[in-house]
């Protein structure tokens, strides 16, 4: 842990502005790609939420340490930002309600406001007293958040088989270019912080996975999507048209399993998932029955002809 910074640095203020203005726009492609296409398939709630909830310990741990201005607003736009594109997936991936999503969005950000600024209060004085357990414990929590957040997709991309959808690759980049400059900043001060550091080098290295997962895929389904293309089709309708036949497609999506997905067809179809059955099962089970119910006809019919005998 390092002391707080008092003389920054011409090179680190503007590498820091730089990162702070790609991190306030960064997320913006992506909001409008939701808004426009009215979906948020392959992008995770869960990853938009947890980098909202790592702006506060983010935020905290840059304004103790007194960072350049620029890195010091950063977390509060990322932040900000995170929330708006969290409140789309509930808006158009869970199909809330417009007024339950903005109550639920502005609660967050109150929430979130009042720990951040209760923490600064509280952790300040005791930084810059030396004691700095309090604010490391935050800067490996604000870490811990942002790396926690960028595993979710990595379950998409495992589903897909490699591919990425739903993410803007705009927002990707300039979110990745967002923590290069940061990380060029904190290199421009004084002296380098290894945690603050690291909050960016942890950000850089699970992006460049997203990216590097779907060139690779581009490339194994070449020939696939060329295919398509010449008889006027997407990737996308030659998987259908494999589903439909019944033929095994090599680049399909993984299922979590048969029963699970047979469920949630009948879900879909109005059916009761826990009464569905095929025409043989209705067959076996009619003979079943018939089975089960010959010993009580053949006593029924006993009855009479005892009383003729």
């Amino acid at each position: 842990m390092m002391a707080p910074q008092q003389d920054i640095p011409v090179a680190a203020n503007v590498l820091g502005t730089i990162g702070t203005i790609l991190w306030c726009v960064q997320t913006i492609p992506q909001i409008w790609t939701n808004w426009r296409t009215k979906k948020t398939d392959g992008l995770p709630g869960s990853m938009m939420y947890l980098w909202a909830l790592c702006g506060v310990p983010f935020g905290t741990y840059n304004i103790v340490q007194r960072f350049n201005y620029p890195l010091q607003v950063q977390p509060q736009a990322f932040m900000a930002l995170c929330l708006v594109n969290w409140c789309q997936i509930l808006l158009y991936h869970n199909k809330w309600v417009i007024w339950k999503v903005i109550l639920i969005g502005v609660v967050n950000a109150v929430v979130f406001a009042g720990v951040q600024a209760a923490l600064i209060l509280t952790l300040q004085p005791l930084y810059d007293a030396g004691q700095d357990t309090g604010i490391l414990v935050v800067g490996i929590i604000a870490n811990i958040l942002l790396a926690v957040g960028l595993l979710p997709p990595y379950g998409e991309i495992w589903k897909r088989r490699g591919r990425v959808i739903g993410i803007n690759f705009v927002f990707l980049s300039m979110d990745w270019l967002g923590a290069f400059f940061s990380l060029m900043s904190l290199a421009a001060q004084n002296s380098f912080d290894a945690l603050g550091g690291a909050l960016y080098i942890v950000c850089i290295f699970l992006e460049t996975g997203i990216f590097l997962s779907h060139v690779i895929w581009l490339l194994r389904t070449w020939k696939v999507r060329k295919e398509a293309a010449s008889r006027g089709k997407t990737f996308d309708d030659i998987a259908a048209e494999h589903e439909e036949q019944g033929i095994r497609f090599k680049f399909a999506e993984r299922k979590y399993s048969k029963r699970v997905e047979e469920r949630e067809n009948d879900v879909e179809m109005g059916a009761n998932p826990d009464q569905s059955h095929t025409p043989q099962d209705s067959a076996m089970n009619d003979t079943q029955e018939d089975r089960a119910d010959a010993p009580r006809r053949d006593a029924e019919a006993s009855v009479p002809n005892e009383r003729k005998s």
